[in-house]
Order: structure tokens, then sequence, then C-alpha cells
């Protein structure tokens, strides 16, 4: 549904051009330093506004309205909410009656019968991921100084992300990409296999992230050409060190105690400005639709720092597993 973890879970609501979206994060320690302020580094690089993303611009301010109190997390459910300031919902009226190529939109209004809120994509869109991003700072500071980073290494298959941008503007069509994730400091023994191993967890994880359809851990589809002579990680030392990072940082489901390295792949946005063939749903024919409104031409130019939320709440959750919940934060202040 639209809840993930099991004792630090995190549960999304809201809608693209609703009132507002948020989060509501259950499990967190109590005395977790929490402010204002922390959150405006990582909103800021899910913000619109750069070239190749939407010009729609929001303030996206979080409302911290429970869990915490005098600038500390309480114990309690915390919530956060984000107002929707900027919609334009007239452009996709249109969209009611002929689906966009590639998008939710039909699928949504078969499951729903027509009662979803199809505005900006509604619960479907990505900007649902804001709410992710702000659990995402609270799981960060859960699991340091375990640090993670994940950047965009090529955009429409192009290594020069700017040079793909622009390429894709003047043909004005979207373009994909491929983000890298490594995980820096993680102990040996974190995931609780079968089903909830580390990998399972972080592939449920990535994959409930809009756009994404592929993922892979260390050497991932290559090691299928492989041998075992290349692809085995020789162990060095008792702290799980390996001469080799084929694994990506796991073995068994379970963190090995070297960086955690996955890929992702995200498709292009299907919004785009060309005209496409699609279903006119009312009168049963195929049209062409030419799509309205304000889109990313590169959903994943803005994906990055959503990708470091979903792999902080996935790791903060096993740590609590493993039982390793420190309070190092009370140290910091």
């Amino acid at each position: 549904m639209n809840s993930f973890g099991k004792l630090l879970r995190v549960s999304l609501f809201g809608e693209s051009h609703g009132n507002g979206l948020g989060i509501t994060l259950d499990g967190v320690p109590s005395g977790l330093p929490l402010k204002f302020m922390d959150f405006a580094e990582d909103l800021g690089r899910r913000r619109a506004g750069a070239k190749g993303t939407t010009p729609r611009k929001e303030p996206d301010l979080p409302k911290l309205l429970t869990g915490v109190f005098n600038d500390h997390t309480t114990g309690a459910p915390l919530t956060i909410l984000f107002e929707n300031t900027n919609t334009r919902s007239g452009d996709y009226t249109k969209l009611r009656e002929m689906p966009r190529p590639g998008h939710a939109d039909f699928v949504a209004s078969q499951k729903y019968g027509g009662y979803e809120d199809y505005r900006g994509g509604g619960h479907f869109s990505a900007r649902i991921t804001t709410g992710l991003v702000a659990a995402g700072v609270i799981a960060k500071k859960l699991i340091a100084p375990v640090h993670i980073e994940a950047r965009l290494v090529e955009a429409g298959g192009n290594p020069n992300i700017e040079e793909a941008i622009d390429q894709a503007m003047q043909e004005q069509d979207s373009i994909g990409g491929l983000i890298e994730c490594r995980v820096k400091g993680l102990p040996v023994g974190w995931g609780e296999p079968f089903f909830d191993s580390a990998e399972s967890l972080l592939a449920h994880m990535m994959f409930s992230i809009p756009a994404v359809k592929g993922i892979e851990f260390g050497s991932g589809f290559q090691a299928a050409r492989m041998k075992g002579s290349q692809h085995n990680d020789n162990i060095l030392s008792m702290d799980g060190k390996t001469e080799t990072n084929h694994a990506g940082g796991i073995n068994g489901g379970i963190t090995n105690g070297n960086e955690l390295v996955f890929r992702i792949a995200i498709k292009p946005t299907s919004s785009i400005s060309l005209p496409q063939e699609t279903l006119n749903v009312k009168t049963g024919k195929v049209e062409t639709l030419v799509v309205e409104g304000r889109h990313d031409l590169c959903v994943a130019l803005r994906a990055p720092v959503i990708v470091e939320a979903g792999t902080a709440l996935v790791l903060a959750d096993l740590m609590m597993q493993e039982q390793k919940v420190g309070r190092i934060w009370q140290n910091q202040e």
C-alpha cells in the first residue's frame, strides 16, 4: 500500500494538485535533534527550476505537525506536511479522455473506476516523493556516520549530462537516466534473509520511486558474463574488507562491511511535446495527443536525492532490527 518498513515505518499521503502531501514516520526514537532548516539542503536538491526540469516551482516548506517538540523528536509518530501552492489543473482536463502513453493515467482510471484524482498525475505523481525526501533527512540522521551519495552518471545514454539535456530540448523529447548510489561506513550484518534481505528491501524501495525500471548491485548484470574466479571477492580482514567489490557490499542479503553500490535505471518522462498516438476512451478511437502543461524533460535530474532518501529509510529500519540504534546525535549538540 502506501506504507513501508517494520520498526521504522513511513506512510505517504496526498496528491500532486490536492491541498497538500507529506509523510508520517513512525518509530523514530526520541531525542533526535530536528529543526526546520535540517530539511533545506535535500529538499532544495529535489526542487525544480534547473534546466531540464519542470517550470512548476513549489516552495516545499515542511510543516512539522507532530512528533517534534523543542527541536527534538518525541518518539511519537512524526508527520510532515507540504502544501501545494502552484498548480494548473486545467492542463490535465484533456488527459481525462486521452491518457498519456507510458503514464499511469489509463491504468489508474481503470483500477479506481474514474474516481482517482487525475490532476498532475494525482497520487502517481513524482511530486509525492517530496515527503519521501523529508523522511530521508530523518533516516540519514539515524544512521550517521554511515554516508549515502547518489549521482546521475548518464542521461539519455550520454555521460555528458548537460549535452544530453541540450539535445533533448532541441528535439522536444524526454530522456531517461542512470543513477549510481554508494553507501560508505556500513558494518557487517544488516539485512534479514530471505524476503527482507538488504537487496530485497532496497529493490522494493527503489521500484516505489516513479519512473524506475531497473536495478543492479555491484557488477550487476555483467556478473552473468563472468566466471566465479572473476566475480568472487577475496576476503582480506575480519571487518569484511574484500579485494574487489563485485557483490556491491552485500552477500546472502546481508551487508558485508564493504561499500554498498547499486545503480538504477529511470525511464524517459512520458509527458512530451511531440505528438503521440493514444486511445480516446470516450470515442474508442486512436487519436493524436499533444501533451500540455509543465513537465520534467529528464526526471532523473532530480532523482538522486530521492534515491538517497529511500536508501536511508531501508538502512535505518535494518539497523533498528539489528538493535544497533545508538544515540550518537546526543553527543553532537
